[in-house]
């Protein structure tokens, strides 16, 4: 359990980090990180960077804490960004590369599920967004504030509720109340009954769950037309908040299509407004992820 595997002065450093990043709503961005996607030049800075030339997103910077998975990304997070926290996890290294499924990428995934379950239970609501994820607009104004939890899909099928949805557990908005605190404790306690899959796969097998019906949580699965990624790009630029480098498997493939994705938001934002509204400006990508399987 991380409660019991972070010391006292760290969980005060989680609450100070928190309040500070915190919106007046006490809702914190989130990101987790490690060594080798922090490295200058990597996912991190491309990531940032987003922010950065986004439309109406680089005030969201404020309210993001990255979540430092081991030293080495820590030291380099403080020298880029104001908020950061290290969750060192002891007997772990999350430092190099973890290749996907494997068991140092298992338990990483698990570890993040944890820790976000402690930030519910400190009171603070979080957009969760992988680091892979680059944000061109905010999206707050598309999450809706009766559901508890909303998350991002591989692919959306047209109705929010429907459970047929494939959702992608790489970015989530979620409140911070006791249905979704139990939702993150038994969605974690869940890799037991499935052991040898990631958290994304474990969501899909417990979404059919009648407990989730008795704990009375609103599930919210959020449109592609908003939220996109390789796997299903958002085809509006009008219209798109985050784009993920999903449906990639490969750290290479991914800065190569994140950096064209860059391009083409700086060359649609440079259009005149009568081209933009026209709507005819199409993404680039997938490139080299185009050669990957699906399932990242």
């Amino acid at each position: 359990m991380l409660t019991s595997i972070m010391k006292e002065s760290e969980d005060v450093r989680l609450e100070k980090v928190l309040e500070e990043a915190a919106m007046e709503n006490k809702t914190v961005i989130l990101t987790t990180l490690n060594a080798a996607w922090a490295t200058p030049g990597s996912i991190i800075d491309l990531f940032i960077e987003s922010f950065q030339i986004g439309d109406g997103t680089r005030k969201l910077l404020d309210h993001l804490v990255i979540i430092a998975l081991d030293k080495q990304t820590y030291v380099r997070c403080l020298s880029i960004h104001a908020h950061c926290f290290p969750l060192i996890t002891e007997g772990a290294d999350f430092s190099d590369e973890k290749l996907f499924m494997s068991a140092g990428y298992l338990s990483m995934m698990w570890t993040r599920i944890e820790f976000l379950r402690l930030v519910l239970e400190k009171g603070y609501n979080f957009i969760f967004s992988d680091v892979d994820i680059l944000w061109f607009r905010n999206p707050l104004p598309q999450f809706y504030p009766e559901d508890d939890f909303q998350i991002a899909c591989d692919h959306f099928m047209g109705d929010a509720f429907d459970l047929q949805n494939i959702p992608n557990g790489g970015f989530n908005y979620v409140k911070s109340n006791n249905r979704t605190i139990e939702f993150y404790k038994f969605w974690h306690a869940s890799r037991e009954k499935f052991p040898g899959h990631h958290d994304q796969d474990v969501f899909n097998f417990i979404k059919h769950d009648p407990y989730l019906l008795e704990m009375g949580i609103r599930v919210r699965f959020l449109s592609t037309a908003y939220f996109g990624g390789l796997c299903e790009p958002s085809r509006d630029f009008s219209k798109v908040c985050t784009m993920h480098a999903n449906c990639c498997v490969g750290l290479s493939r991914k800065i190569h299509d994140l950096r064209v994705m860059l391009d083409d938001w700086r060359t649609y934002m440079s259009l005149p407004w009568k081209v933009k509204r026209s709507r005819a400006f199409s993404w680039r990508v997938p490139q080299n992820c185009s050669l990957a399987p699906l399932g990242s």
